[in-house]
């Protein structure tokens, strides 16, 4: 006996709410993907008070991607005006009254609701550290003095300190890391870990202070030069070492004082300044600086007359006699001072004075190192006059105030980098002299509120999956289908009276 009609609607019915209910049920658990929502956009304030001057930098990141990587920006940098923080050791107050237009500057680009929540520190460099040095009194009141300002201000400020020098090179490693999608891709769908031999060093030139940092190939031998992070779910153990009075202010300053010590007269022939360069200094500027180690023979309350020589090889002899290269006694992994640095290993950036002086000497291309050599030494060997006149003709822009340096800084770069840090003509292509890397200006700050706010996760990330918006309408569409059907049966059921 065949099936009546009540019967046969009934089982199609069934049958359509099955075959809809279990096309719903693959489209759920085969097509689901990562997606991101919508997310409101958060802000970080971080200031860099560096020796000679200070900079604010503003963050923006969506808020649902805080644990992701390559999703913070750089919304804001303000340059503010005057010196560093340090050199308010007579009104302190007016550190603090510095860094207002620049704050005023930053809330006006976040919004207002949103103050109360956006996080702002002050980290202090080596400027802070060698007033902390001479006069630690001082330099707590000034830190109290920008402290009292920012927390002032309606937003969530979490503190001014002053920074040593291994938290300066290490979360200058994180930055340029981060920014570069080193520690962290997103690739065909998933988060992956870079190969470790992707990293790349830092090496940062301030005023007062360098810094060097990289994961090297071996074991790091000194646990003093070691810094340790988990992030992402990996391990990395970094060395990092910063030398304070090795910053470009300061070598300039010791450079300038070591040459008055053994000139004995009140004239000074400064084989880094240009030849036919004139100018008459304070003596007693040279000294206010720890860096600079005072002697009894000179009368500081005269002035020096400083001539220029344009002489690059007793320049180069005169920057050398600032490193201590004896005290590594022949050792192999050993830079200058007796400091303990193994083999530089990998592609390294090269960021602050670094890039800012091969900048101006047009050497921020990968040049080879003969080229590099052969345009400073030319460099050295133009007359002061010269210089000027290029400077009228606005060949060097802007550059009134550091152009008497440029030897200098060009030359001492070369001696840092190939006989302190121990780069050779066959290391030297992996340098990359740049300011910024992913719209974002390398330095510290990035990494230092990436630490402070926890934004990089330990471990590694977990992925939430969803539908995109088609198999999700089609999904949607299923589900109704099934539903529609498994009514329509119970109906068929319930209220079709069987002839």
């Amino acid at each position: 006996m065949g099936l009546s009609w009540k019967e046969r609607v009934f089982m199609a019915l069934l049958g359509i709410a099955a075959a809809s209910g279990l096309t719903m049920l693959i489209l759920i658990l085969v097509k689901a993907t990562n997606v991101f929502l919508p997310a409101d956009t958060k802000f970080g304030i971080v200031f860099d008070a560096g020796s000679s001057h200070t900079s604010l930098f503003v963050y923006q990141w969506p808020a649902n991607k805080e644990k992701d990587t390559g999703v913070i920006s750089q919304a804001l940098t303000c340059q503010i005006e005057g010196p560093g923080i340090s050199s308010y050791t007579s009104d302190p107050t007016q550190a603090g009254e510095s860094l207002k237009s620049c704050l005023e500057e930053a809330l006006a680009l976040i919004p207002q609701t949103q103050h109360p929540e956006t996080p702002a520190f002050l980290g202090a460099t080596a400027g802070m550290r060698l007033l902390s040095q001479k006069n630690s009194s001082q330099a707590r009141d000034i830190l109290a003095a920008v402290s009292q300002t920012l927390s002032k201000s309606p937003v969530d400020f979490w503190g001014a300190k002053i920074l040593d020098g291994q938290d300066e090179g290490a979360f200058g490693w994180i930055t340029i890391n981060y920014v570069l999608g080193m520690l962290l891709k997103y690739s065909s769908g998933q988060w992956i870990l870079p190969e470790e031999g992707m990293l790349v060093g830092a090496l940062d030139l301030g005023g007062a202070s360098t810094q060097l940092s990289f994961v090297p190939q071996g074991p790091i031998l000194d646990q003093s030069t070691q810094v340790t992070f988990r992030l992402y779910g990996a391990n990395y153990s970094v060395y990092t070492h910063s030398y304070l009075c090795f910053g470009r202010d300061q070598i300039l300053g010791r450079l300038l004082a070591k040459l008055a010590q053994s000139s004995q007269v009140a004239r000074v022939r400064h084989p880094c300044y240009h030849s036919g360069y004139q100018a008459t200094l304070p003596l007693a500027s040279l000294y206010d600086s720890p860096c600079v180690h005072t002697t009894d023979s000179l009368n500081h309350t005269q002035n020096i007359t400083v001539e220029g020589l344009g002489n690059p090889g007793d320049c180069m002899a005169a920057l050398r006699g600032l490193f201590n290269f004896s005290s590594c006694k022949g050792e192999k992994d050993c830079a200058f001072n007796g400091v303990y640095q193994p083999p530089v290993h990998g592609q390294f950036y090269a960021f602050s004075n670094f890039y800012y002086t091969f900048h101006f000497l047009n050497l921020t291309s990968r040049q080879p190192l003969s080229i590099v050599n052969d345009t400073v030494w030319k460099f050295c060997q133009k007359p002061w006059k010269l210089l000027l006149e290029l400077k009228v003709e606005s060949s060097y822009p802007g550059q009134e105030r550091w152009l008497r340096d440029y030897c200098a800084s060009g030359l001492y770069i070369l001696v840092l980098l190939l006989e302190g840090y121990k780069f050779s003509e066959e290391t030297w292509p992996n340098i990359q002299f740049q300011k910024q890397a992913g719209g974002m200006d390398i330095g510290w700050t990035l990494g230092f509120m990436l630490n402070l706010t926890g934004m990089i996760p330990a471990e590694a990330l977990s992925q939430w999956r969803a539908q995109s918006y088609s198999i999700w309408t089609a999904g949607v569409v299923f589900a109704v289908l099934t539903l529609v059907a498994i009514l329509g049966a119970a109906a068929v059921q319930l209220f079709w009276t069987q002839d």
